[in-house]
């Protein structure tokens, strides 16, 4: 008898496609599916308050008051936009919040950028410590540390001036260090040994190199100082007179009637101009503050 050999199956080339089966594609199209659900009823309720406020503001006091409820005004009221633009003196108030939003988020950044870059890559006794009480400083409220400061600023005369937002913004921020620092500390260590061969001290490594290549973080600090002084209410109300405040002291306090009631539909119209900037510059930067958050802190 002779054997019969059977033929070897020829191997799976590279340039054959392998697709998956028919029961692999159902739960891909399923998972992704449930995902994007979950993503548009969160986005819903992020916008939901938004979207209120819009109407809000394009309602007549008569709708505002209705019971039940009106979700839809019966004609747009277009002009609430305009009235409560120039029932203030908006402009003036938003060059206000501009100036001191931004010396703020300008010197906030690179002084934390700086603190960031010496806690990552200078050695010194007692540094672990001195990391440590500044994240503890994070968790400090607002209000025990801004009445005293008031106290200091009343003392050297300050108040109803700009410098408390210079002299806070040289003091750098609690959070934008850590940032810095995580970034930073994941910088490879040649650059710093070439530059100090050539020379170079670490102002210079800190200005010359390490700055440079921090524009995501840069982006990302500048965008959340900005959003923190723009949307300050308490510091502004404190320190400084109504001719000198910010655009959101003004809103909240100048929409009212003579009795002193809020005129709730130029309160909503003024809050959505109020917010459109902000929208605008994390619009701008969004590549930036998008690659700086996700990116800090990885080797």
């Amino acid at each position: 008898m002779t054997a019969t050999t059977v033929p070897p199956k020829a191997p799976r080339t590279s340039m054959e496609p392998r697709t998956p089966d028919s029961g692999g594609r159902v739960r891909v199209r399923k998972s992704r599916l449930v995902l994007y659900t979950v993503l548009v009823v969160i986005t819903g309720l992020m916008l939901g308050p938004f979207g209120w406020l819009i109407l809000t503001g394009l309602k007549t006091t008569p709708e505002l008051a209705a019971s039940p409820v009106r979700w839809l005004p019966e004609n747009f009221q277009w002009h609430n936009f305009a009235d409560a633009f120039t029932a203030i003196d908006f402009l003036g108030y938003s060059r206000n919040s501009l100036i001191i939003s931004l010396i703020y988020a300008t010197l906030v950044t690179l002084s934390s950028a700086w603190v960031g870059f010496g806690f990552a890559r200078l050695s010194a006794p007692g540094k672990k410590i001195l990391f440590g009480v500044l994240l503890g400083s994070m968790m400090l409220p607002q209000m025990i540390t801004l009445f005293p400061t008031y106290l200091i600023f009343a003392k050297v005369g300050m108040v109803d001036t700009y410098w408390p937002w210079v002299l806070w913004g040289l003091s750098a921020a609690p959070y934008l260090v850590f940032l810095f620092r995580q970034f930073f500390a994941g910088m490879p260590r040649e650059l710093e040994e070439a530059a100090i061969i050539d020379g170079v001290g670490y102002a210079g490594i800190f200005w010359r190199i390490f700055l440079p290549q921090s524009w995501p973080v840069l982006s990302a600090s500048f965008v959340i100082a900005f959003t923190w002084t723009w949307g300050d209410f308490i510091a502004p109300m404190l320190l400084l007179s109504s001719d000198k405040t910010t655009l959101s002291v003004a809103i909240m306090t100048s929409y009212v009637t003579d009795g002193g009631l809020p005129v709730n539909n130029l309160l909503a119209a003024g809050s959505v101009m109020y917010v459109v900037p902000i929208l605008l510059i994390f619009l701008v930067a969004q590549r930036g503050f998008v690659a700086g958050m996700s990116t800090t802190g990885l080797k």
